[in-house]
């Protein structure tokens, strides 16, 4: 193994740790834009596991996503109260939720992957991979090829936080038809 073994250590003691410098990257990532476009990764090693390759028309967005519920509003007269609640868990994961909002923000690039990067007490903090339709460079390889001509990838739930939310894994379907 090589720097990426070593890598990949040094960022889940921080995490384990919630060392100081952890804390800090938190405090300065909650006082920018909800959505930031980086120049490279700050976890290298699972950008790299996930599809990230360092070159032109490959782009990683941090996003930041607000914890918790979502609250409905409070509703209207003349509604039953059995029909009013307000708090309801979310049917998919925040994750996914900032993917969606990365493929909205920039059109022009398709979603290929996204991972953890931490969280504060308040908010998630992931990064998105996204590869740009329009590069050439990125057309004609093939790890990227395959990706950018699947449209709106995130909103169909194609990305690996999607998938997780649209029942069973095909595969696992076959195998219970089987028997």
């Amino acid at each position: 193994m090589g720097a990426y073994k070593y890598i990949k250590e040094n960022f889940q003691n921080s995490y384990k740790q919630s060392s100081a410098s952890l804390k800090d990257r938190l405090y300065r990532w909650h006082e920018e834009p909800s959505l930031v476009r980086l120049e490279h990764p700050t976890n290298v090693a699972r950008a790299r596991v996930l599809g990230y390759k360092a070159k032109q028309g490959v782009v990683v967005v941090r996003a930041r996503i607000r914890k918790g519920l979502r609250k409905r509003e409070k509703n209207k007269g003349g509604r039953k109260p059995s029909k009013s609640g307000r708090f309801f868990s979310m049917k998919k994961s925040f994750q996914s939720i900032a993917e969606e909002r990365v493929a909205a923000k920039y059109r022009n690039c398709e979603v290929v992957n996204s991972y953890y990067i931490g969280e504060d007490g308040t908010d998630k903090y992931f990064e998105v991979i996204l590869a740009d339709r329009s590069n050439k460079k990125v057309m004609h390889d093939p790890l990227y090829s395959g990706v950018i001509r699947q449209r709106n990838r995130a909103n169909r739930g194609l990305t690996s936080s999607g998938k997780k939310h649209r029942g069973m894994v095909p595969s696992v379907r076959a195998n219970l038809r089987k028997d």
